[in-house]
């Protein structure tokens, strides 16, 4: 293998420009504070939605961790009863991936689901320490 340089025509070669760059929050609580009424205002249309499709189309800031925090906000947003697993859907951004649909649960419930959803996580939570005491 040679290690010779190109030679270049005297062409000015263009890049694309970069791509612009969603702010980033750098506390997570205010981050989750910002965005959830976006993800509020999404369950109260009652249509299926990803995160991501919602984060788009209000161009909402990314958390001070990206690659990772975005997968806690469903969960809390569950967790408080505001929205409920709908189906899987295919990623706007690459495509191919596949992604969680969500759809909002109405308003009335929300409290009753999210009641249940603390009994189980503590139901899992005592199980799990039996468990561990058994053992």
């Amino acid at each position: 293998m040679t290690n010779i340089a190109p030679a270049f025509d005297g062409s000015r070669l263009e890049a694309a420009a970069p791509s612009i760059s969603r702010r980033i929050v750098d506390d997570f609580e205010a981050w989750v504070d910002e965005v959830t009424p976006y993800y509020v205002a999404a369950a109260d249309s009652r249509e299926p939605f990803t995160i991501d499709e919602v984060a788009r189309k209000h161009q909402l800031p990314d958390p001070p961790k990206p690659k990772s925090m975005w997968g806690s906000l469903p969960i809390r947003l569950e967790n408080e009863g505001i929205i409920r697993h709908h189906g899987g859907s295919t990623s706007a951004r690459a495509g191919h991936s596949m992604v969680h649909e969500w759809i909002g649960v109405p308003a009335p419930m929300r409290e009753m689901v999210a009641a249940r959803r603390r009994d189980e996580r503590a139901a899992r939570r005592a199980a799990r320490a039996a468990e561990r005491r058994a053992a």
